[in-house]
């Protein structure tokens, strides 16, 4: 631990890096920064042109810091910078402490994983004395909640900056699980070489201080909001930030560059002085193939042996027969004309059964999108319906009134299934064994079995399963921490040769944003199930249906996917949920990355503004293709007649063909009853059901039907940039109205 802390912004180690956090609109970042430079003379500054931060060396205490600012209205920055952060530093009001977008802020990085923080109080120094005692005293009730045992650093004076850099140094460094285990960097300047055959893909060179663990150049490397990419070579240049005093002096021309700037890392002065590290081997570079591409001849069957067309041949001719025919007729023709003794015994049950396939398939075709829709659940309606209110109406008011009825419409559907969990009506016009014909009854939900590996979809042809996850998970942090890799240390300052990059990417450096990246273990660039744990914020309560798309940051990637919501129980089958429920913990399943776990995840959920809400956190659970999510389906009847151990049930069908085909499902009661149907009464539907005891009047008879069901494959890595949050004064009005 000593080693640790002392080595982090020495001269062997990276710079510490501290993320200034302004938790409220009147909170100044700038000023802060002002402080922390105006330092001693020991200290030497280095400016970083527009990323509105800075590097701080001071040789005589032999320590280096770099500070940068993160925007809190645009959470994408904060939760990007905090995911590399050494130290974070909250700047709050000296009365109000956080506004509402600080609030929302501090739910993010707490669910994301917080590093080591402090709570920095610029301003306040006007008041007078007494007043500043009772302000300071309302301030630390106020943050006990958040943090229980947190230090409010007063920031008004350069011996105030000099204590709260000394407590940055000292303090005990937090640990975030996913990001120990990678190498990780945050990019201090960047360089884009356009490629041979286009201008919008080429090589980014992009040059920063290795944390974490040691970054092989075979590996593959994630730019966080932008992908995988492979790499091509580690340069080595000199470091910028060296607490070597000749070393600063050599640089003092590549002080004035911009470092958001495309000749930052390309200078003519430094190319005699960079040295290559090391070059990818093509043998032992890993491969950028996500999916697998599907052989739509494998499972076909092959052309028959010579065994097996003698056996067709023999078994042919045991199974001749001689018929009288027409002149005139083929071998083809005879073999369906049958003798008129079998035509007399067979003819009206084949014509019966005839007629009523034909009349299933026809109705089956003509019913199939409406069902397909039924089955599915509202899900897409509900994706569709929020694409078209966009664009039916020009007038604001009028969208808002849309929106409202859409909203309301998901409130009175969440209400009737908390209600009436999974119960659906009986259609009318299509027959129930139609209608529910890839459904199926169990004796038991708990202990019946299922085969994982039945009925696959398509979608499962293209992702990689392990054959035991866990097993591969153990045995790759086993080599991460008694192997040594080749590579480029802790602490160098290297630049990283992308290839393949689009042009994009740099262009969002210049614009100011963030440039993270982190190295990928084996296999996580591969596509496979992921399986999360999450729970409901309580700042949210929209009701979220399943199969909507929504947006994800998940340890170091985010993207955006369409999940599925089911119970997390001990079980081998788990219950799919139709909403996101707010008390209890639920398992989201969505086709993504493979990411080993620990990882944190954030769900957010689009507005129609742009907006993005945090609905759900929680932590990766599993990578598990086999995880069966069933969906249950409820028919319910009404008992018409009850005697002692026996009911007329109706309303539950309405076709004596359905009753006959659900009857060795098992019925059961909403007042703890079991039983089964004995057989139907008329053409109408009613039948006569045996239970364990005997009826009440206002009892309602139950039958349950089982389906597996697989996530939509929706995986985008692209996600859109968010609307800035809008602030309020404090964030506790914003609570109340919401609780509202």
């Amino acid at each position: 631990v000593l080693a640790e802390k002392r080595s982090l912004g020495s001269r062997d180690g990276p710079p510490h890096l501290v993320v200034l956090v302004p938790l409220h609109s009147r909170a100044a970042a700038h000023d802060t920064l002002r402080l922390l430079q105006s330092q001693d003379s020991a200290v030497v500054r280095v400016d970083e042109g527009r990323a509105g931060g800075f590097a701080l060396l001071c040789p005589r205490l032999k320590q280096r810091w770099r500070f940068v600012t993160a925007q809190t209205g645009d959470h994408h920055t904060v939760l990007d910078l905090a995911k590399v952060a050494d130290s974070l530093l909250f700047l709050l009001d000296p009365a109000d402490g956080w506004d509402s977008a600080g609030e929302h802020c501090l739910s993010c990085l707490f669910a994301q994983g917080l590093p080591s923080y402090a709570l920095a109080v610029p301003g306040g120094a006007d008041l007078p004395p007494k007043k500043r005692i009772d302000v300071r005293k309302k301030l630390s009730k106020a943050i006990e909640k958040r943090f229980p045992e947190a230090k409010l650093f007063p920031l008004n004076t350069e011996q105030e900056s000099s204590l709260l850099l000394r407590h940055l140094a000292s303090q005990k460094q937090r640990h975030l699980a996913f990001r120990d285990r990678r190498a990780h960097l945050l990019a201090y300047a960047a360089e884009f070489v356009p490629g041979q055959e286009s201008d919008l893909v080429g090589t980014l060179k992009v040059s920063g201080f290795v944390r974490g663990q040691t970054l092989d150049v075979n590996s593959l490397v994630h730019i966080v909001g932008h992908g995988d990419f492979q790499m091509s070579q580690v340069d080595a240049p000199p470091d910028p930030l060296s607490l070597n005093p000749r070393v600063v002096k050599g640089q003092k021309k590549s002080q004035d560059m911009e470092v958001q700037d495309d000749s930052v890392n390309g200078s003519d002065e430094m190319e005699e002085d960079i040295k290559v590290l090391m070059k990818a081997d093509p043998n032992k570079q890993e491969s950028l193939q996500s999916e697998v591409v599907p052989d739509p001849m494998e499972g076909e069957q092959t052309w028959p042996t010579e065994e097996e067309l003698q056996e067709a041949e023999a078994s042919l001719k045991a199974n001749r027969r001689v018929v009288k025919v027409p002149k005139g007729t083929s071998k083809y023709q005879a073999a369906w004309i049958v003798d008129d003794g079998e035509e007399g015994s067979e003819k009206d049950d084949d014509e019966e059964d005839d007629g009523m396939d034909d009349d299933m398939m026809e109705e089956a075709l003509s019913q199939e999108g409406e069902s397909g829709e039924e089955e599915e659940g509202a899900a897409e309606e509900e994706c569709e319906t929020m694409t078209v209110s966009e664009c039916l109406r020009v007038e604001q008011y009028d969208e808002k009134v849309e929106e409202d009825e859409q909203m309301l419409e998901r409130y009175r559907q969440e209400r009737m299934d908390e209600m009436f969990p999974d119960e659906v009506d009986t259609p009318r016009d299509v027959p129930a064994r139609v209608r529910f014909q890839k459904y199926r009854g169990l004796k038991s939900f708990r202990t019946s079995p299922w085969d994982p590996k039945e009925n696959l979809p398509r979608d499962y042809a293209r992702i990689f399963q392990f054959q035991d996850f866990s097993r591969t998970r153990k045995h790759l942090f086993r080599q991460i921490e008694k192997e040594e890799t080749e590579g480029a240390s802790v602490g160098w300052y290297v630049t990283l040769h992308i290839c393949n990059v689009p042009v994009s990417v740099m262009e969002s450096f210049k614009e100011g944003k963030p440039l993270v990246l982190f190295s990928l273990l084996p296999h996580e660039q591969k596509m496979s199930v992921l399986n999360f744990l999450v729970r409901r914020h309580p700042s949210n309560n929209e009701p979220v249906k399943a199969k909507e798309e929504l947006i994800f940051h998940c340890g170091f990637r985010r993207f955006r996917a369409s999940p599925l919501f089911s119970q997390h129980t001990s079980a081998d089958k788990h219950k799919l949920e139709r909403f996101l429920r707010p008390d209890a913990a639920l398992v989201v399943t969505v086709y993504a990355p493979i990411t080993f776990p620990p990882a944190s995840v954030l769900l957010f959920k689009q507005r129609s503004n742009g907006m993005h809400d945090l609905i759900a956190t929680g932590s990766l659970l599993s990578v598990d293709p086999d995880r069966i999510v069933i969906k249950r389906l409820v028919l319910s009847g009404h008992p018409f007649k009850i005697f002692t151990k026996t009911a007329v049930v109706r309303y539950m069908f309405f076709s004596r063909e359905d009753v006959m085909w659900f009857k060795p499902v098992e019925l059961r009661t909403k007042w703890g009853r079991r039983g089964h149907i004995k057989e139907p009464l008329g053409t109408h539907g009613h039948m006569k059901c045996h239970f364990d005891g005997q009826l009440k009047s206002q009892d309602t008879v139950l039958l349950n039907l089982y389906k597996r069901v697989f996530p939509k494959w929706t995986y985008d890595p692209h996600v859109p940039e968010p609307v800035p949050w809008v602030r309020s004064e404090s964030a506790l009005p914003v609570q109340e109205v919401e609780m509202e």
